[in-house]
């Protein structure tokens, strides 16, 4: 048999968990090649815990050599650019080619692009921008928080939400609550609209609960970070004293200069196998634009980066040895939302549901959150 090459570009949830699958599945003589332009792997999730004090950024990272004690050859460096005709790559002023190529370099953050937003808050996507909201925090003792969706789609559709209430119970539990006022804005007409109408209502009940306010259909144009005041396109505007922002996102520039990008600015796949529209290459995660019934985009989560990547990697496998069977992404997902006080719910369905995603909303209680805390410990523990 002559060996394959695998190319995985991208060192994130999607593609660990592609490379690991992958190189367990292949007998040796096939190549499982990872690129990445870090050393380590950050769980994102535990960026929010992070952002209130709860972990350190050693522990809740990872070392992507670990694969490498597997049999995955790992790649340090930027990918330069992509050929998916010829299923290759350029890394380092030098070309990878291969016969099977999965493209999981994620969503490219780009705060740039609303005027004065980088200079007026702090972002909880990265773990700088977690760090310097840590220490913010603990400066602002009285004013107003704001929470900031700066526009549509993003990572984690939970994740503003729980930012809200995490930082909610920081103040409440160190005794400053009741000097401090919490609002949050987003594009949304509701919290996590994908999940369906009772989900994004309960989600909501949540936040008004803990005395946030929520504030929907509010779409940034600028931030005036002298004045700390926030403008929208609806003619509102709101002052801040603190600002907590999920950043604009965009595929990244190598991506966009691939001419593998749809009208959406992000992959187009199948939504059963992720095979993009050139054969061969396989796109997972972040960097895809898989549209929904509603017309809403698949989430941007890791449960599905995580999920997609098995089925591609199964099928590649398949492909490559004649063994087994071919499978599909079937669009279920799930994700944990913390709420504070050691609580967390748990979203969990089937988001290829028709006519609409069947989601359903489980808890908050303190289970749910050692449930979150466990899941932790087990990506982290260097099973990939």
């Amino acid at each position: 048999m002559t060996g394959k090459t695998i190319l995985i570009l991208g060192g994130g949830i999607g593609g660990v968990v592609a490379a690991s699958r992958l190189r367990k599945a292949l007998p040796r003589e096939h190549r499982v090649v990872l690129v990445d332009r870090e050393t380590g792997h950050i769980f994102p999730p535990s960026l929010l815990w992070l952002m209130v004090g709860l972990r350190k950024p050693e522990k809740i990272s990872c070392a992507l050599p670990v694969l490498a004690g597997k049999g995955v050859e790992i790649v340090q460096g930027v990918v330069e650019g992509i050929d998916p005709q010829n299923r290759s790559a350029r890394v380092n002023g030098r070309d990878i080619k291969a016969d099977y190529m999965i493209v999981a370099l994620g969503a490219d953050l780009a705060p740039e692009s609303v005027q004065g937003l980088p200079q007026a808050g702090h972002d909880f996507y990265t773990l700088p921008g977690a760090e310097s909201l840590r220490d913010a925090r603990l400066v602002l003792r009285q004013g107003r928080i704001v929470i900031l969706v700066s526009s549509m789609p993003f990572k984690c559709p939970a994740a503003p939400y729980e930012a809200a209430m995490l930082l909610e119970f920081d103040y409440r539990k160190r005794k400053l609550r009741d000097s401090v006022h919490f609002d949050v804005y987003t594009p949304e007409p509701g919290p996590m609209p994908v999940a369906g109408p009772v989900v994004s209502a309960a989600i909501r009940s949540m936040i008004e609960a803990k005395g946030i306010g929520f504030h929907p259909e509010h779409a940034v144009t600028a931030v005036d970070p002298a004045a700390r005041r926030i403008s929208f396109a609806n003619g509102a505007s709101a002052d801040f004293d603190l600002l907590a922002y999920v950043p604009p996102h965009r595929a990244p520039a190598v991506v966009r200069e691939s001419g593998l990008l749809g009208e959406s600015g992000w992959v187009p796949v199948d939504r059963a196998s992720l095979e993009t529209r050139v054969p061969g290459v396989y796109a997972i995660g972040d960097v895809t634009g898989i549209m929904l019934k509603r017309g809403l985009p698949l989430p941007k989560a890791g449960v599905f980066a995580h999920r997609e990547s098995e089925v591609v990697a199964d099928n590649i496998a398949v492909e490559i040895t004649g063994k087994g069977e071919r499978r599909s992404f079937d669009g279920d997902g799930e994700c944990f939302i913390e709420i504070g006080d050691g609580k967390a719910g748990f979203g969990s369905g089937n988001f290829y549901a028709d006519p609409v995603p069947d989601v359903r909303l489980r808890g908050p209680n303190r289970a749910l959150h050692l449930g979150k805390i466990a899941f932790e410990k087990y990506w982290l523990s260097g099973w990939a």
